[in-house]
């Protein structure tokens, strides 16, 4: 488990480095984007990455490990857009901005740690394809939810299927790491 915390932080680094760079050449734009706004662009990510895997090419060549680190910061992005009051003002401080995703990184890190614990690191067994199937899955599951106003009978709410794509993202940039290492 230790290994995996460890790998955990270096590639949440490496996500907060892209995301703290982007708000130095955009600022916080992206607090414009509602929720279901963040979740098609989630959609539009995890499609992506689904369809490359399946092609097994692709024509824009941007790497691959980009697309899941933008899973990571819009997933962070829709969690803190959650938690912010409608009201909250647009444009905030790039410190203010890179607490919030901290903040946001700790609960879905405890999470992570948890879940570890109870199913045995089992992800590290499961194909990247599956992964990014699994990503999907709760996106769709999401965007119900959204269609349904947020209200579920006896789900999970929105934010813990943002944190599950989160960790998903995260674990497969640790596999991509891993393989590119060997």
């Amino acid at each position: 488990m230790e290994r995996t915390l460890s790998q955990y932080d270096t590639e949440i680094l490496a996500c907060r480095e892209l995301f703290i760079q982007k708000t130095l050449d955009y600022g916080t734009s992206w607090r414009v984007l509602r929720p279901t706004s963040l979740t098609d662009q989630l959609l539009i990510k995890v499609k992506r990455i689904r369809t490359i895997q399946i092609m097994g090419a692709q024509k824009i060549v941007d790497p691959i490990k980009q697309e899941y680190q933008a899973v990571v910061n819009y997933s962070i992005m829709a969690l803190i857009q959650l938690e912010l009051p409608e009201d909250y003002p647009l444009d905030i401080s790039k410190e203010e901005a890179v607490s919030l995703y901290n903040k946001q990184v700790g609960i879905a890190k405890h999470l992570m740690s948890n879940k570890n614990h109870d199913y045995g690191e089992v992800w590290r067994e499961m194909r990247l394809s599956s992964l990014v199937d699994i990503m999907l899955t709760k996106l769709l599951r999401i965007k119900q939810i959204e269609d349904n106003f947020g209200k579920t009978k006896v789900s999970e709410g929105v934010d813990a299927n943002y944190q599950d794509i989160l960790n998903y993202a995260v674990f497969s940039l640790i596999k991509i790491s891993e393989q590119s290492e060997v």
